[in-house]
């Protein structure tokens, strides 16, 4: 048999267990642990990668506030979150150079949500070719850069994309 070592994901499976875990999404949850994946932060909003993404640059836009739907956010979280977005295609299309973008929110558990009590928008750069066999053969997804790279590449960017819209 073989074996495919993932030591990373063991705080994730074993706080699983935990009763009654909070939500990752919201204050203080986005504190130490996730803040190295935070790239980005606004008033009612904020990015940070997906610490188990599909692909290299697998972020997701996160209203700070607890919601579960679109129509629970009020005017200002909602233009934040449209800002957001569109800013981080722009990080992923200078950093990554992908030939297109998911871009996607699953409302509900049954829509696929994994948190499904507080909406997030994901955005995972794609590119011609990318579906390999080890995804489709061996369910295991190969990644060519690690998350914390990622994040080193993406800040930059977008400290400079805010700069630009602010200025």
């Amino acid at each position: 048999m073989d074996r495919l070592y993932s030591p990373w994901r063991l705080a994730y499976v074993t706080a699983a267990a935990d009763p009654a875990p909070a939500c990752i999404f919201c204050e203080p949850s986005v504190g130490e642990a996730q803040a190295p994946l935070v790239v980005a932060a606004g008033a009612h909003c904020y990015v940070i990668l997906n610490l188990y993404p599909y692909n290299s640059g697998h972020l997701m836009v996160v209203p700070r506030r607890h919601a579960a739907t679109l129509s629970a956010l009020d005017g200002e979280e909602l233009s934040e979150l449209m800002r957001f977005t569109q800013r981080a295609e722009r990080a992923l299309t200078e950093v990554y150079r992908p030939h297109g973008i998911n871009v996607g929110l699953n409302l509900g558990r049954a829509a696929g949500a994994g948190v499904a009590d507080h909406l997030h928008i994901h955005l995972v750069p794609r590119w011609t070719g990318d579906t390999n066999f080890m995804s489709v053969v061996g369910d295991v997804r190969v990644l060519p850069e690690e998350v914390p790279e990622s994040a080193r590449r993406l800040r930059p960017v977008f400290a400079r994309l805010a700069d630009a819209a602010d200025g």
